[in-house]
């Protein structure tokens, strides 16, 4: 039996998705930008696409703008963001456990001459709102939060910081990247108070390599990229109508997320009771993070090791998120975990089709590594 629990990482492409993406290629193929009847035909699609995806978060289909993902929309948000206003202030808050998107972007800021904040996480991988009241103040331009870090599924008080910002009267956009828990946790943008938010196809269910950025009415960013007509100027290029119209098919499956929530958080609670019952099995996610992640470490066992055993029990799990392949892990060195908890880090990460029997292989084949891989390596 495959048992895959790397959903963090991305997900299987739903039938639906595929579905749709195979239409578009098969016979809506013109340029949405052309004026002739297979270019009005594909508009058509596109537009139809967009207003799914601006629902599903509740916005209006003009403040959608696509992108080839969710690092791109990052980029486009945070560095286009600070580059506009950079007239008014020159700070920028962060955290210390954003997705690396959003942390090298920041890095480049500051190469730029930008100050920038990174609020670190507790022992315990939570960040509270009085870390945010304490680092904005009326300097800042920019605040970028996550709304669920990807790696230990801690839920960040982002209905919280556009209160924040005002409260300080600063003259700061406020940034969400909400990829891990879009389509997990019920998001609209006006009761999150974001300016940006950016959202992943391939995280629910549809495909790869794209990805949409909110930008908020009225709201002005610089684009990264120049040339034509298309996403309003800021994100030029022919759109990649296929993966849209499968991103908006995945969209379109986003039902009773609550009804879901519940579920996954049983399945959480019965796969943890199965893993720290292992000696040498310690968690590293928050108890009230989102419950679709779970982040432990197989103390006494690295890894790469432990992750190639799974795989050879047909396990997919991982230890980080999979943009870094396999470095060291800078959200849990921002909890200033120890070396030999960082090192053995595991990541189990479900989708709505992960089952008690994943479960329980999962924590056979973990108990099994423990006896066998400590003795082997220790």
């Amino acid at each position: 039996m495959e048992v895959y629990l790397d959903n963090s990482a991305t997900t299987r492409v739903s039938p639906r998705a595929a579905e749709a993406m195979m239409k578009i290629i098969g016979s809506v193929y013109g340029n949405p930008s052309s004026l002739h009847a297979k270019g009005l035909e594909a508009e058509r699609s596109l537009r139809a696409a967009r207003r799914t995806v601006a629902d599903s978060i509740g916005s209006d289909e003009s403040e959608i703008i696509f992108t080839s993902g969710g690092t791109e929309a990052n980029n486009l948000a945070v560095l286009g963001a600070a580059r506009a206003r950079r007239k008014r202030g020159n700070k920028i808050v962060t955290t210390a456990f954003e997705h690396s998107s959003v942390f090298e972007a920041c890095k480049e800021l500051e190469s730029e001459g930008f100050e920038v904040v990174y609020i670190e996480p507790d022992e315990n991988g939570s960040i509270s709102s009085d870390a945010f009241s304490q680092a904005i103040d009326g300097n800042t331009i920019l605040v970028s939060a996550m709304y669920v870090n990807n790696e230990l599924g801690t839920i960040l008080p982002v209905e919280r910081i556009q209160r924040i910002i005002k409260k300080k009267n600063a003259p700061a956009l406020f940034h969400c990247d909400a990829v891990q828990g879009y389509g997990k946790l019920p998001i609209k943008v006006k009761k999150l108070g974001c300016d940006l938010l950016t959202v992943s196809a391939h995280k629910i269910h549809g495909p790869k390599g794209c990805g949409a950025l909110f930008i908020k009415k009225g709201v002005h960013i610089k684009p990264l990229v120049y040339g034509g007509e298309q996403e309003r100027k800021i994100r030029p290029g022919t759109e990649a109508l296929p993966l849209i119209c499968g991103f908006a098919a995945a969209c379109e499956e986003l039902e009773d997320i609550p009804g879901r929530l519940g579920a996954i958080t049983q399945l959480r609670d019965y796969t943890l009771s199965k893993l720290e019952a292992i000696g040498g099995v310690v968690r590293n996610s928050p108890q009230d993070a989102l419950p679709y992640i779970i982040n432990v470490s197989a103390v006494g066992v690295r890894s790469e090791t432990m992750l190639h055993f799974l795989e050879n029990k047909e396990i997919y799990v991982s230890s980080g998120s999979a943009c870094s392949k396999g470095k060291k892990s800078h959200v849990l060195s921002a909890m200033k975990l120890e070396d030999k908890r960082i090192d053995s880090a595991l990541r189990i990460s479900f989708s709505c089709d992960s089952t008690k029997e994943e479960a329980d292989a999962l924590a056979a084949a973990v108990k099994e590594g423990m006896e066998t891989l400590v003795k082997a390596y220790g």
